[in-house]
């Protein structure tokens, strides 16, 4: 089966789907209310179709020596069934995207932002000298990307034959599913526990209508909207929003990508000065809105500019959002304005702040 019968499959289910716009995935299924509801309740299972985001095999015997200098986390330690998430920055520590990368015994396969696969390709193409053993494959719209939410899924998907995978952040596994071999690997690609599930392109359709159909208990689907609603509550930060040349990892949060003792690696100098010297100047935090205000504005406290809005969804309990608040100015219960509208500043699943004192924050570079 191809992926256009795949989408053939989503329409039949319900999917609006957007033909002119760039992967034409699902953007909703006509029940993203409910399928939210059941992230938040943790009740049964919500599939998600994220293969319209890129997909690329770096090969090669120098393969994770090569990514180890190339981003920030420590990839010398990963052994074949391990995996990570790890940031690539500019010489200056800028974000240029998250990645989530899955070491297998002869490549190592990283899931990259829809919109910056090319920008990443490239990146790294560059950084390959004629000595390195290195080969970048664009395997990107060629493999299904399905993300499984909820603290059900491993015994759910046991009942369906695939067996469960060891608890370790971004473990993984291959193994058969409806005659095909798929990919299996912890973490759905949000704070939420789940699965992320990788399939040959050709065998995408057959292994969604048994996910979504499976007798008894299917799963439920969730649309790109309902994926980007659970992204802002819960802090993922992504590119052109939140990871952006005007920002750092430790910045956004993403603590749990960075390796401060693994040596050499483009960005590392800036990134250990921030580090040593608490120099993480603004953060990214949750913002929960009277109103909604456009991802842009500057907010403000008593007048005085402390950070800019860069998300925004409205949600049944009001608008959500996400932004950088600096660091001198407060935390969690911050009381903002954002234009015309107030907020208040709440916490984020998916990211981490450690404590600081924020008379010690100098500017970073």
């Amino acid at each position: 089966m191809t992926l256009l019968t795949l989408r053939e499959l989503q329409a039949r289910q319900g999917a609006v789907i957007d033909a002119a716009e760039a992967g034409a995935v699902p953007q909703t299924f006509g029940r993203e209310a409910e399928a939210i509801a059941a992230v938040h309740q943790d009740q049964g299972v919500v599939l998600c179709d994220r293969s319209h985001w890129g997909c690329l095999d770096v090969l090669d015997r120098d393969r994770l020596r090569f990514l180890h200098n190339q981003s920030t986390n420590n990839f010398q330690t990963l052994q074949p069934g391990q995996g990570c998430e790890t940031v690539f920055v500019t010489a200056t520590a800028r974000t240029l995207d998250l990645a989530t990368a899955y070491v297998l015994a002869d490549r190592v396969r990283l899931l990259l932002s829809p919109n910056r696969r090319q920008q990443i390709h490239d990146w790294l193409d560059r950084y390959i000298f004629p000595f390195d053993k290195v080969k970048l494959v664009d395997c990107s719209g060629e493999v299904g990307i399905f993300s499984l939410l909820g603290s059900h899924c491993g015994a759910w998907l046991q009942q369906l034959g695939i067996p469960d995978l060891p608890s370790a952040p971004h473990s993984h596994l291959t193994t058969e599913f409806q005659g095909s071999t798929v990919h299996l690997a912890q973490g759905s690609g949000l704070a939420t526990e789940g699965y992320t599930l990788l399939v040959p392109g050709e065998q995408a359709a057959a292994a969604w209508h048994s996910l979504t159909e499976t007798p008894g208990t299917p799963a439920l689907p969730l649309g790109r909207q309902g994926w980007e609603q659970l992204r802002i509550q819960q802090g993922r930060p992504q590119p052109d929003r939140e990871l952006t040349e005007d920002y750092n990892p430790l910045e956004a949060g993403l603590w749990q990508t960075v390796s401060f003792d693994k040596g050499c690696y483009i960005g590392q100098e800036t990134i250990a000065r921030l580090n040593t010297y608490k120099g993480v100047k603004q953060r990214l935090w949750g913002l929960r809105f009277q109103g909604q205000p456009e991802p842009g504005t500057l907010l403000t406290v008593a007048d005085q500019r402390v950070g800019k809005v860069t998300s925004v969804v409205p949600t049944a309990e009001g608008s959500l959002g996400l932004g950088y608040i600096r660091t001198k100015a407060g935390g969690l219960g911050l009381q903002v304005q954002a234009g015309e509208v107030m907020g208040e500043v709440v916490p984020l699943a998916y990211v981490s702040h450690p404590a600081l004192d924020p008379d010690s924050a100098v500017e970073s570079t």
